[in-house]
């Protein structure tokens, strides 16, 4: 769904690719900076319960996964080092923001919360692993409730609410996010073997 928006946030984002180009900035120098700056911004800020003020700081960082597809795009067909390097920091972050959030939550004497938001980071590996060895296998796997953009919006969104003392958004939306991406590992799972035993149902266990 959020993937519509992605032609929007390209064309505001051009302008500023096309001038890190310029200046010799690499794509995978901004994949490195928005990972960076995504883990730091969250481990500084959430244990301490600053969600707002960190939510808008990781968002910026954020933004440099679209920026770097950007860049790519400039400077010539993407490497394959720059899509691994991208896809493994992606990881990254995600486990950065969300590992950040069972903090607070354990900090803040909520051990269930925290439970949810580390099932959420899990659950969110699997799902990308997922597609990762399906892909490897030679299938396709981009079926699915919650895909990384609408697991990020959420998790964001949630947690900047929440900062701002919106009541009850942040917990509702992590319990949201886990059944979305529980739904999700089993959507991904059931579309594989759909795959796996059309290509050979004599070898399916």
């Amino acid at each position: 769904m959020l993937k519509l928006l992605r032609p929007a946030v390209t064309r505001v984002l051009t302008p500023l690719g096309r001038t890190l180009v310029r200046h010799g900035v690499s794509p995978n120098a901004v994949t490195a900076a928005g990972t960076l700056g995504t883990v730091a911004a969250a481990l500084f800020f959430y244990p301490r319960g600053q969600l707002f003020a960190g939510t808008v700081v990781i968002t910026f960082f954020v933004f440099a996964d679209l920026l770097d597809g950007v860049m790519a795009r400039m400077t010539g067909p993407g490497s394959v080092w720059g899509a691994f390097l991208d896809s493994t920091l992606d990881r990254v972050g995600d486990a950065g923001i969300f590992s950040a959030l069972a903090w607070w939550f354990v900090v803040s004497d909520q051990p269930v919360l925290a439970g949810v938001a580390l099932f959420c980071l899990v659950a969110g590996a699997v799902v990308s692993y997922i597609k990762a060895r399906a892909e490897a296998l030679g299938m396709t796997c981009d079926v699915g409730l919650a895909e990384r953009p609408e697991r990020l919006v959420v998790g964001l969104v949630s947690a900047g609410l929440g900062g701002l003392g919106v009541p009850y958004v942040l917990p509702v939306g992590l319990w949201l996010l886990a059944v979305a991406s529980a739904v999700t590992v089993v959507q991904r799972l059931l579309n594989v073997r759909r795959q796996a035993v059309s290509a050979s149902p004599r070898t399916l266990r």
